[in-house]
């Protein structure tokens, strides 16, 4: 019995800092490509930033840059962008 209580202990310990926040980013992450519809700004796993032009089934068609369009996959997805991130361009100031 006296061996047995320390490896529940190290299983318990084990799943609240390991395998449950584990859990929990992947739910996020899932429920983020899910929400993703026709015009979401995204940002890939690589780093380009690009409008989301189709969704299909395992994939996303992209644009990364005025006419130029790629398609990727649903776990290369890293993030989506809100709006409130998106830099405006700035308007020239009138002297």
């Amino acid at each position: 019995m006296g061996m047995l209580l320390p490896i529940v202990l190290f299983g318990v310990i084990f799943y609240f800092l390991i395998l449950r926040p584990q859990k929990k980013r992947q739910k996020q992450q899932q429920d983020m490509l899910n929400s993703i519809t026709r015009g979401d700004q995204v940002v890939t796993a690589g780093g380009f930033y690009g409008t989301v032009r189709e969704v299909k089934d395992d994939s996303f068609i992209l644009e990364i840059a005025e006419g130029v369009k790629v398609r990727i996959l649903k776990g290369s997805i890293s993030g989506k962008r809100t709006s409130a991130e998106i830099p405006q361009p700035e308007l020239p100031a009138d002297s």
